[in-house]
């Protein structure tokens, strides 16, 4: 057993903290290239402003909600270990500083909460936004990160795999985008026959860039280590997001006798947010399979909104619901049992309750955000008016940023 600070670690640790924070304005850019021009400010600013409220809940009291010592021993809850104002620099939780290790935790939940904009992009004021997602990461977010990443959470104490977030921030944000999108109503051009195409690839491209970046800081930074457990995140990484790539381009081309403006970056995106819970428990055959399957489920879940109507602008019930569904649920079968996992999946010689622990995971998660966001998002539409007008949403919400 290693005692004191470990350098190396330490370094790996905050550097992928810088990567993941990065994240969040590569999204800002790629959600703002698929938007109309007068709501591209707007759009950019819903996730910078989670920066700042996440961070200002995450150093007051948001850390001992999700880390802190379980409140009644049930997993539900953190509770009491509100010592991030209290510690120095030197601080350790395990051989990394605790003020890293927070830090690092930090950059998830901002992403997660910017993530959620994009499903409601177009037709929600910055001021109400900024409450719902002070109320929304206080009461969802927290719990959840509480229940799968602390030790003392009922999700990571039943023994549910998910490595770096595939329930905690692609499954939960994916969800709580379907529930404010259901509260919100369709935008006023939201067309039932097709989704609007984007208007600014370049923008797009960069911002996806940004995000592939960020996702090896993401995924391999959860391994707290820089040794072989953060190289084998890494490499799956990479792998399972470019065959989901490839696929999500050929079968485009099978479909539609084309390619998509935006086709192959999605591809990539679903891939990538497939392999994040599974990324340290598979091998590069898992990940493989892994970045077939998602280009194959989110080519058809990007289409369920036209047919059912409800308006989930930029795809992320689509790409980060469904994603994070199949990479959570396709670990009961792909798990190898070594690296950080200490349980197989069913082709590797472990038993099905893996695979149902998955499954009741990904129920009960997505049960708990699509009830708390549905409520949350009818009370602050009620009492601050979330949506704009219809007059406010056709001008383009930029001018209430006072915009040219």
């Amino acid at each position: 057993m290693s005692y004191g600070l470990n350098t190396g670690d330490s370094a790996w640790v905050l550097v992928s903290f810088a990567m993941v924070l990065l994240m969040t304005p590569g999204l800002a850019l790629f959600y703002g290239g698929m938007v109309r021009a007068e709501n591209l400010i707007s759009v950019l600013y819903m996730s910078f402003v989670s920066i700042a409220v996440v961070t200002v809940i995450w150093f007051v009291y948001g850390y001992g909600i999700a880390f802190g010592k379980d409140a009644g021993g049930v997993g539900l809850i953190g509770w009491g270990d509100w010592q991030l104002f209290q510690v120095t620099p030197r601080t350790l939780r395990g051989v990394i500083p605790l003020y890293v290790y927070s830090l690092f935790q930090l950059v998830f939940a901002i992403i997660t909460l910017a993530l959620v904009s994009g499903s409601v992009a177009n037709r929600v004021r910055l001021g109400p936004w900024m409450i719902f997602g002070a109320i929304w990461v206080t009461l969802v977010y927290l719990p959840i990160a509480h229940w799968v990443f602390s030790s003392g959470g009922w999700i990571n104490k039943w023994g549910v795999l998910d490595f770096a977030g595939g329930l905690v921030v692609e499954l939960n944000s994916g969800i709580a985008g379907l529930a404010l999108a259901i509260v919100l109503g369709p935008s006023l051009r939201f067309r039932r026959e097709g989704p609007p195409q984007p208007k600014n690839i370049p923008l797009v491209m960069t911002g996806m860039g940004l995000l592939w970046f960020g996702w090896f800081g993401f995924n391999g930074g959860s391994a707290l280590t820089d040794g072989a457990l953060a190289a084998n995140a890494v490499v799956n990484t990479m792998m399972c997001g470019c065959v989901a790539m490839l696929v999500w381009m050929i079968l485009e081309r099978v479909r539609f006798g084309r390619f998509s403006r935006l086709g192959g970056t999605t591809g990539a995106l679903a891939g990538l947010v497939a392999i994040t819970p599974a990324c340290g428990y598979v091998n590069l055959f898992g990940a493989t399979i892994i970045g077939i399957v998602v280009a194959i489920v989110c080519t058809y879940a990007v289409e369920v909104k036209t047919t059912v109507g409800y308006d989930d602008t930029l795809d992320v019930v689509g790409i980060h619901g469904a994603g994070g569904i199949v990479g959570v649920v396709l670990l009961g079968f792909f798990a190898t049992g070594k690296y950080a996992s200490p349980h197989a999946g069913i082709f590797y010689g472990g038993s099905i309750s893996l695979l149902g622990k998955q499954i009741v995971a990904v129920l009960a998660v997505a049960c708990y955000t699509f009830v708390l966001t549905y409520l949350i998002g009818k009370v602050v539409d009620g009492l601050f008016r979330l949506r704009p007008t219809a007059k406010e949403e056709a001008a383009g919400l930029d001018t209430e940023l006072r915009i040219g």
